[in-house]
């Protein structure tokens, strides 16, 4: 899986569709870079998977304790994976950019 089917994988699981690479215009209205900069898109990102993982973490509680749904708790849990995987993606690309530009002469 590259960052790009990551962060579409993303946005399809936020509800917000897929992210044009192309232009930011059409992308849902976190994903906007106008709109404060990268890094409040990552502080967003970041907030939101803290999120998905303590959703995932209360339906997994309730579920040991014989009041949760099943169905619930995959659907938590594969929501918190994929968001795990997004920032995963997005940190490997962030560290690669930083590596080349290190790399570059002055």
């Amino acid at each position: 899986m590259n960052p790009i089917m990551a962060a579409r994988a993303y946005a399809a699981v936020q509800g917000g569709g897929g992210v044009n690479v192309a232009s930011t215009a059409n992308a849902a209205p976190s994903m906007r870079l106008d709109q404060g900069g990268f890094a409040d898109l990552l502080k967003n990102v970041m907030t939101q998977t803290t999120e998905a993982t303590r959703t995932a973490e209360v339906q997994m509680a309730q579920s040991v304790q014989g009041q949760g749904n099943l169905i619930d708790v995959v659907t938590a849990i594969s929501s918190a994976e994929a968001s795990l995987e997004t920032v995963m993606a997005v940190r490997d690309q962030v560290i690669s950019a930083y590596q080349e530009i290190m790399r570059m002469p002055i």
